[in-house]
């Protein structure tokens, strides 16, 4: 899956949930369920979400909604083989910015 965000130090709920194409409470509750994701609340309890959260958002959508993991199963899968399914995560994601790329200079043509 392709998010485009623009290179921001902090993200907003509302721009994530957008980007992602998924309710914010959804966000909310993952946030809540995955150890990884710790975004940043300001006083008011907004949350604010950093490229290393966004990141590990894309992996467990990745898991969650791609590949129909449970969610104890994402859990166990991001403790256990984490180090080899980010590889082969990172791999993907530079190939479908890759091919987005080429899409955007075919369209140009």
């Amino acid at each position: 899956m392709y998010i485009d965000l623009p290179e921001k130090r902090y993200y907003g709920i509302g721009e994530v949930a957008k980007a992602f194409n998924v309710n914010t409470s959804l966000i909310r509750f993952w946030e809540k369920e995955f150890d990884v994701l710790k975004p940043k609340k300001n006083a008011k309890g907004n949350r604010k979400f950093t490229p290393e959260d966004i990141k590990n958002l894309k992996f467990i959508y990745h898991l969650v909604k791609e590949r129909g993991f449970t969610l104890e199963g994402a859990k166990t899968h991001l403790k256990e083989e984490k180090k080899q399914a980010l590889n082969n995560f990172e791999i993907i994601n530079k190939l479908e910015d890759v091919k987005n790329q080429l899409i955007k200079i075919k369209q140009h043509l």
